[in-house]
């Protein structure tokens, strides 16, 4: 094949190539303006449809629009109407106004008329009230001068004996009123003379016992201390478990001491150990048996004292347990003062009080008797004696005066007469010289705050607590305190006492002032 059949051939291969191509051409051509003919018709088709949907919408959007002018145009003459019947109601109402204020000032002018016109007819008045005046003035001057002619007296000298008649009459009227009063309050005056006269009753002497705050139990040896400890304390475990009180031993030669609140199981411990001591048999179970022995008898000694108590004073109908309690009080002591003495010594003083005062007599020393009987218990009980003892009376059917004078024995103001006894005999026998002692701290401590006292006032140059405390004498300046001035300062200390310092009975207050004169013979 040579290069001419080669050209010929790439020439019509060329040729067909551009043949197709054109082919190709040609027909996408046609197709694509095949398609742009179908779009365009479905594109006219869409517009139109969309041209009906728009006219719709304009016309519903027209309705709509057309309906909301409607409503709006209804309401607002409705709103309008209604803001006219409002504004109608207030220019009524205005007017209403108008028209009471019209009115009103017409009536003010007509008061203002009649005021105008009273005011002259007032001041007409006046005029001839003072005209009046002066001539009632005259009259009465005249008829002074004619009263004073006839009578012979002068109006200063009438004056003054009408004031003595008055006088007079109102001292019988004073004297009348006195003398009533009198025999309203005679019926009161004896009751009132009674409580004074219990008030002044002296006082009682009787027998003091000393106060016991501990026991002591005497040893025959030191070797026995340590018996009654006992192998590890054995003993005197058994001791304390058995009576409830304390067993001090220390260094304290020949002596053991019994502690504890409880009075009579004190006195239980003691009588039990000093029985040990004597038999010598010290071990837990003769400790338990002598122990319930002499509780044993310690309560028939209580029955037995209470017995006692009741048979002295004349007493009966008493209730076993009350019995028990005044028993009770004869391991009681209060300020180092036996109780059960005290209690007998209070129905004491009460039964003569009464007696002199023509009240029951046994009734006064049933109170006294009872009246500290909550002592017996105030270590097992909470509260006051006086009331723990009124509830104890009113529990075993005391009388209700008892009761009362009972719980009302430390009161201020007790409401009976009873009461009143029961206050001063407790307070007598409490406070008679003797009756108390004091622990010698608190002593010292009292005679210091009493010179103390006494130093603090402007003057005072020396003073000195005497008598146990129951006088104090201050020594003054003669150059600074006069005589009235010592008077004047000796109650100022008293009542400074008073005030500060707590003690039984009265302390006397003495102000001493001297003067000196010196000379001297050559």
């Amino acid at each position: 094949m040579g290069i001419t059949t080669i050209i010929i051939v790439a020439v019509i291969a060329v040729f067909s190539i551009i043949t197709g191509v054109g082919i190709g051409f040609i027909t996408r051509k046609k197709m694509e303006e095949a398609n742009l003919e179908a779009g365009r018709a479905t594109s006219e088709s869409i517009i139109a449809e969309a041209k009906k949907s728009a006219e719709n919408v304009r016309k519903e959007a027209e309705l709509q629009a057309k309906d909301i002018i409607y409503q709006g145009k209804m309401e607002f003459e409705k709103e309008t109407k209604e803001r006219k019947k409002e504004l109608q109601a207030l220019e009524k109402r205005v007017q209403t106004k108008e028209e009471n204020l019209d009115k009103k000032f017409e009536a003010i002018d007509r008061k203002e008329t009649e005021f105008q016109k009273r005011e002259k007819n007032i001041g007409a008045q006046e005029k001839k009230l003072a005209d009046a005046e002066v001539e009632v003035a005259k009259v009465i001057a005249e008829q002074k001068d004619r009263l004073e002619t006839i009578a012979g007296v002068s109006a200063e000298e009438a004056k003054r004996q009408l004031l003595e008649t008055m006088e007079n009459e109102a001292k019988l009227e004073a004297g009348k009123l006195i003398k009533r009063i009198e025999e309203e309050t005679k019926a009161e005056a004896e009751k009132k003379a009674k409580e004074i006269i219990a008030l002044a009753i002296q006082r009682y002497s009787g027998e003091y016992v000393a106060e016991r705050t501990v026991s002591v139990v005497n040893l025959p040896n030191d070797e026995m201390k340590g018996r009654i400890i006992g192998r590890e304390g054995r003993n005197i475990r058994a001791i304390e478990a058995a009576t409830g009180i304390d067993i001090i031993i220390d260094d304290t030669p020949e002596a053991v001491i019994l502690s504890g609140h409880n009075p009579v199981r004190r006195e239980i411990a003691k009588l039990s150990l000093e029985r040990l001591i004597t038999d010598g048999r010290i071990h837990p179970s003769r400790i338990e048996e002598v122990v319930s022995k002499v509780e044993t008898e310690i309560q028939q000694t209580i029955m037995e004292a209470g017995e006692r108590a009741i048979f002295d004073t004349g007493l009966h109908g008493i209730h076993k347990e009350i019995q028990k309690l005044i028993g009770r009080l004869k391991f009681r002591t209060s300020y180092a003062q036996n109780v059960y003495s005290h209690s007998m010594e209070v129905a004491f003083i009460c039964g003569i009080m009464a007696s002199e005062l023509g009240l029951p007599t046994k009734n006064a020393r049933r109170a006294g008797l009872l009246h500290d009987i909550g002592k017996a218990v105030d270590h097992e009980v909470e509260g006051p004696h006086a009331a723990i003892g009124a509830e104890l009376a009113k529990k075993y059917g005391e009388n209700p005066r008892i009761v009362a004078a009972i719980g009302q024995h430390h009161d201020d103001n007790p409401d009976s007469i009873l009461g009143i006894l029961v206050q001063a005999a407790d307070t007598l026998s409490a406070a008679r010289p003797g009756a108390r002692k004091e622990m010698l701290e608190n002593y010292v401590k009292r005679l210091d705050d009493l010179e103390k006292i006494a130093k603090g006032f402007t003057g005072v140059e020396k003073s000195y607590a005497l008598q146990a405390g129951r006088e104090i004498r201050v020594i003054v300046e003669n150059q600074t305190i006069t005589d009235e001035a010592a008077v004047l300062l000796s109650k100022e200390i008293a009542r400074k006492i008073e005030k500060e310092l707590s003690y039984p009975g009265q302390i006397k207050v003495t102000v001493i002032r001297e003067s000196r004169a010196i000379d001297y013979a050559k």
